[in-house]
């Protein structure tokens, strides 16, 4: 099994990337413009443009492989930023303060900007990576 999982790595890896941009810009998109669904109450309007600017645009330029590294290390920030204003200050470990969303995305953004765009992405399809 390790064989061949270890043969399909670099499209499992642009699978990741491609899916949690996707899910991602989901987020800014609701943020933002109420779609799908609608625009979280009682949010800043701090929270609302910046966040959801970025949430929206990161998760695209990440999911097509533009700019990857940049994109993936703001989003990274971003959600540490949401976790400790939005979760943190509730109670410190994520499954009793709801944040582990946040969490998830942080560190795995975190991973795709040390790792870059990998296949399938623009970057790549430039020659950057």
């Amino acid at each position: 099994m390790e064989e061949f999982m270890r043969s399909y790595n670099s499209q499992t890896y642009a699978l990741m990337r491609i899916v949690v941009g996707f899910l991602f810009l989901w987020h800014g998109s609701q943020k933002l413009f109420g779609f799908p669904g609608t625009p979280p109450e009682g949010v800043p309007a701090f929270v609302i443009y910046v966040g959801g600017s970025i949430e929206l645009i990161g998760g695209i330029l990440i999911m097509i492989g533009l700019f990857t590294r940049w994109a993936a290390f703001i989003c990274s920030g971003e959600m540490a930023v949401a976790y400790w204003m939005a979760h943190g200050t509730n109670a410190l470990l994520p499954i009793i303060n709801r944040g582990e969303l946040a969490v998830l995305y942080c560190f795995v953004f975190l991973f795709i900007a040390a790792h870059g765009a990998g296949i399938w992405s623009v970057d790549a399809a430039q020659g950057r990576t």
